[in-house]
């Protein structure tokens, strides 16, 4: 793969915030920066596009001592069975559970799946985050 330079021209002081944020970060150069707002731009695309096999993982907090709950989420999670790929379950305290659902599929069924398990009566907090197989990004 060839790699090819380009210029661009952009404000002092927006430059000098990304700097900034790109040191924060912990980014070598502004290159490397530059090719992850790439590579995070083409994955929302691919996800909004909406044709392609996606992935992602949907983390919920609840509390484990609400009626049901659990249950709940395990139907919901053996309802999905061909996209849930893996799920892990932390103890976080006496009362409150973390768990990471692993899905995969396309992004509409991945986004109903989510919805269906983050609006469970009882969980507390719930995100969907997204992301592809990398294939056709470099």
């Amino acid at each position: 793969m060839n790699t090819i330079r380009f210029g661009m021209s952009i404000d002092e002081r927006l430059l000098k915030r990304f700097d900034a944020l790109i040191s924060e970060k912990g980014y070598v150069n502004r290159s490397e920066a530059i090719r992850d707002l790439i590579r995070n731009t083409l994955v929302e695309e691919q996800w909004n596009q909406g044709d392609e096999e996606t992935f992602g993982t949907i983390t919920l907090v609840y509390d484990h001592h609400t009626r049901e709950l659990s249950d709940k989420l395990i139907e919901h999670q053996h309802a999905h069975t061909k996209q849930i790929i893996s799920a892990l379950h932390v103890h976080i305290d006496a009362h409150h559970c973390l768990e990471v659902v692993v899905v995969k599929g396309k992004p509409a069924i991945i986004k109903k799946i989510s919805n269906e398990l983050i609006g469970t009566k009882g969980v507390k907090h719930g995100k969907l985050v997204t992301t592809t197989s990398g294939k056709g990004i470099s």
